[in-house]
């Protein structure tokens, strides 16, 4: 076997460095306890804020989560203005805490969706945090796959470069982060639902009926020590691994 090839059989690390969330199930939670689909994104917030940290402690370097879809739209529009309100409440309240824990805090989709105080907000606290190098929390709003696709076509054709997957890759929004190794989708639901349709080619999957309210750092254990149990062949086979290593 050639040396070029064994560099390119990455090893499965212990811990992810990066990994990718549906954060499925708030309104099922709370209509489980007869309260408003709204308190269950309250709590939803909650469980993330618990998970970022859990995430930093265990040493993973980029989590992704999806927030807001580009088809999220379509929901009540008293829901969609509660959920732009609860994003606006938490750009305001937790991001000098995620800058406190070394935490750079980022948004991909597109932002033209947002109001201008909640764009503001986002341009204030990506730069805040724009060096700060113990995790970076990425979240995705007013996001779908297929659209960073489209976007990143756009700009790949009007660079006027060569096209090339490598040359495609570089103009989509998660440009500067390893592809995720662990996708976590919670909910029940086994579908990745146009959430980062490129980047997760090669991704673990992991399901769980856990409701995302629910979801702790016990749970992202479990998920993570699904991960370690995985073979990631890479298109290769199990025989070439074992010869690289």
């Amino acid at each position: 076997m050639s040396t070029r090839i064994k560099q390119a059989i990455p090893v499965t690390p212990d811990v992810p460095r990066h990994i990718a969330i549906i954060m499925d199930g708030n309104g099922r939670w709370a209509k489980r306890r007869f309260m408003p689909r709204f308190a269950g994104h309250r709590k939803g917030v909650e469980a993330l804020r618990g998970v970022i940290r859990a995430c930093a402690e265990r040493g993973v370097t980029h989590l992704t989560v999806f927030a807001f879809s580009s088809e999220n739209w379509r929901r009540p529009q008293e829901e969609v203005t509660l959920l732009m309100e609860l994003f606006l409440r938490a750009l305001e309240n937790e991001v000098a805490k995620l800058h406190e824990n070394g935490i750079r805090f980022r948004v991909i989709g597109d932002l033209s969706g947002f109001s201008d105080r909640i764009q503001t907000l986002i341009r204030e606290a990506e730069a805040l945090t724009r060096d700060n190098g113990r995790l970076t929390f990425t979240v995705a709003a007013n996001y779908g796959g297929r659209w960073d696709l489209v976007q990143a076509v756009k700009k790949l054709v009007a660079s006027g470069e060569p096209v090339s997957e490598a040359a495609l890759a570089e103009h989509l929004s998660l440009a500067d982060a390893p592809e995720p190794d662990l996708f976590i989708r919670t909910g029940g639901e086994q579908r990745i639902s146009n959430f980062l349709l490129w980047q997760l080619a090669y991704t673990e999957l992991y399901f769980t009926d856990a409701l995302w309210p629910d979801f702790d750092a016990a749970a992202l254990d479990a998920a993570i020590a699904s991960y370690r149990t995985r073979e990631r062949r890479f298109g290769r086979t199990s025989e070439q691994l074992l010869t690289a290593s």
